[in-house]
């Protein structure tokens, strides 16, 4: 019986998915549940398994093509068996003996880290893994691939006089394809400029109040709660309490009308290897502490194992930026459509500032809130990062709600 196999349901703001990598070929056995493929879309590259056990009979679909969701993109027989290899005869001379390979490792790998280890003709036991048990994951591919040293260039047969026309270095160009990512992040970028009247307000927060806070219990908090305290969960609350009394921001456009939400799901800027990604934070009004601290540290850990799912990134009332961990000290952050309003945090910077009319040092941060001027005003958009200012200046706010 020949069964197909299916591109999954894609969301709704998925239109398609690029084919990036077959695992498996025409005529090769595939066990049920095996990855066959991985497929790229705007947001995630999914991978897909096979629905029964059988032979890849029938391919569809090649590495780059388009496909759309529920689209077949290949067949397995379900009744067929695979090819048996042709039994060596008698006199022949055995093969060289292969080198050990460890068999459970090499399953362990999951297909990013897989494929980097074979571009790179790399020994996966060589590699320290970081991952739960000691797996080994896409980051750790990577970072021994930066530590590895290059090899020196083997010197000149002979020494040549240098010619009056020779450059002081190689010259050359590269072309790469953008991936789904990239395109989707340039398309959305292009079209929050095009679309809306976006406009960017400016202040300053005093950080040493949570600075202290956090000082005096993270070791606490870490112990208690098995995650460490960072800024962002003070920022995240406080933001909760700014979209309450300030609604607009938490609001977009739909033809004609403006579409209000009476709950606070953010979404958080996080780097990964293939760009910028911005997972969800669910009704962080709902959230501790420690819920935001450890689903942030979850998502920075798929992004970096490229294990986000399209339900991670979806949706999305607001969204907060942190150039500051990259060293920026101040930017204007783009729009996330169709969100009408994004908070940029940046690097916390020792400055003179005037406090009861003397002089201090303090460690302040600048914050930038670009908005819609189409559903914002200017004089909310100004209380609003206010409300930002006061709460992080003050953290016993976010705990009184005031």
């Amino acid at each position: 019986m020949l069964v197909d196999v299916k591109v999954p349901v894609l969301a709704e703001s998925i239109p398609d998915a690029t084919l990036l990598d077959w695992k498996k070929g025409p005529g090769e056995a595939v066990a049920r549940d095996e990855i066959l493929l991985e497929l790229e879309t705007d947001k995630v590259v999914l991978e897909v398994p096979a629905p029964q056990a059988g032979v890849l009979s029938e391919v569809l679909k090649s590495t780059g093509d388009i496909a759309l969701s529920q689209e077949v993109l290949a067949r397995i027989d379900t009744e067929a068996a695979a090819p048996a290899a042709a039994k060596p005869a008698a006199e022949a001379a055995p093969p060289p003996a292969a080198a050990p390979v460890d068999e459970s490792a090499s399953d362990a790998l999951s297909p990013a880290v897989q494929r980097l280890v074979t571009e790179h003709n790399l020994d996966p036991a060589a590699i320290t893994g970081t991952g739960k048990g000691g797996r080994l994951i896409k980051g750790d591919v990577l970072a021994y691939l930066d530590a590895k040293p290059v090899p020196a260039p083997a010197p000149p047969a002979a020494p040549a006089a240098k010619s009056a026309t020779t450059t002081g270095g190689a010259r050359g160009e590269r072309r790469e394809p953008m991936s789904r990512l990239r395109m989707r992040i340039a398309e959305r970028l292009v079209q929050a400029q095009h679309t809306a009247a976006i406009l960017t307000t400016f202040n300053e927060v005093d950080m040493q109040p949570v600075m202290e806070l956090r000082k005096r219990y993270k070791d606490k908090f870490e112990k208690t709660h098995g995650v460490r305290l960072g800024f962002m969960s003070f920022f995240a609350k406080a933001a909760v309490q700014a979209l309450e009394r300030y609604p607009a921001v938490n609001a977009y456009i739909e033809d004609n009308e403006i579409v209000y939400h009476d709950y606070q799901d953010i979404g958080v800027a996080v780097g990964s290897p293939r760009g910028l990604v911005v997972p969800i934070l669910r009704d962080v009004a709902g959230m501790s502490f420690a819920d935001v601290e450890q689903t942030i540290t979850d998502f920075g850990t798929k992004a970096r194992d490229g294990a986000l799912t399209v339900e991670d990134m979806t949706g999305g009332t607001f969204t907060i930026s942190n150039g500051g961990v990259f060293g920026s000290l101040l930017s204007t952050p783009i729009l996330n459509p169709p969100q009408s309003a994004i908070l940029g945090m940046h690097k916390t910077q020792e400055r003179p500032v005037v406090v009861d009319g003397e002089i201090v040092v303090r460690p302040m941060m600048y914050l930038a809130l670009s908005y819609d001027h189409r559903i914002v005003d200017g004089r909310e958009a100004v209380l609003f990062l206010v409300a930002i200012k006061e709460a992080i200046e003050d953290p016993a706010r976010l705990l009184l709600g005031v």
